[in-house]
């Protein structure tokens, strides 16, 4: 029997990807999908899944969150952008953990995994008592943690996940429907629009001056007033990278730059 599975993540982009590696697997049948993780929870709350692909942070309610409110807990595999929250769903035993940009390969692992635990009674971990509290002071470890922020990111390199600091990254830029996190000049892809970003990440940082550029505010080294009302910011980085600030962008960054 094929797995009957159901996708949970904030970001569409990441959903769409997951259910086209996902549409390749004969073994699999996608049941649901949502990137509002309460309308997930409505839906696993009266229908059983054999496995649940949950993203971890999400807005409203964490993946920790929704688990916790399930009376029956389901299969878990984790997919995260970030490796710190990576760490954290081993610490409730889940089948596996996928590292967005989700690698093919990766994911026929963990469906490798399920299948071999189909049909059974799952393992000893999904039957713990333990596992609701555990569940719930995870959730509440990333609500209350000191940024509540990442501080890393994943850039897919080939068939390698290259994990790189957002305090190395002076700014994000959109560029023929890609998005590229730019370290030292070089860029590297990155599975978010520019709006993902800016929702994700810590916005006292990270500031988005213009719909397709979002900045980190610790590598402005100057900024520069055109003609016309018009602003661009000089980087600190190598190259002193010159960006144009938008129009109905100008007055948030100088009150954010306090000028």
């Amino acid at each position: 029997m094929p797995l009957r599975v159901y996708l949970v993540d904030d970001e569409p982009l990441a959903v769409e990807r997951l259910e086209r590696l996902l549409g390749e697997e004969p073994s699999v049948v996608i049941v649901g999908r949502s990137t509002d993780p309460a309308v997930a929870l409505e839906f696993l709350s009266r229908e059983a899944v054999d496995a649940l692909f949950l993203d971890i942070q999400m807005p409203g309610m964490t993946g920790f969150d929704l688990l916790a409110r399930l009376r029956d807990q389901p299969a878990v595999i984790f997919t995260t952008a970030f490796d710190e929250y990576a760490l954290k769903a081993f610490q409730v035993n889940s089948i596996d953990y996928l590292l967005k940009p989700i690698d093919p390969e990766q994911l026929r692992r963990a469906l490798r995994k399920l299948e071999r635990l189909q049909g059974g009674a799952g393992p000893d971990w999904m039957r713990r008592p333990e596992l609701r509290t555990m569940l719930e002071d995870l959730a509440a470890s990333l609500r209350s943690s000191a940024s509540g922020y990442p501080k890393r990111l994943a850039s897919r390199v080939g068939d390698r996940i290259q994990v790189v600091d957002l305090a190395e990254i002076t700014h994000f830029v959109a560029q023929e429907k890609l998005t590229y996190a730019v370290v030292n000049g070089r860029h590297h892809s990155v599975d978010y629009t520019i709006a993902d970003l800016e929702r994700k990440l810590d916005p006292k940082r990270f500031v988005r001056i213009h719909r397709s550029i979002l900045l980190n505010l610790d590598w402005v080294e100057q900024v520069s007033s055109r003609f016309g009302g018009q602003m661009a910011v000089c980087l600190k980085d190598a190259a002193r990278t010159q960006l144009r600030v938008a129009r109905d962008r100008v007055r948030m960054l100088k009150e954010r730059l306090e000028l």
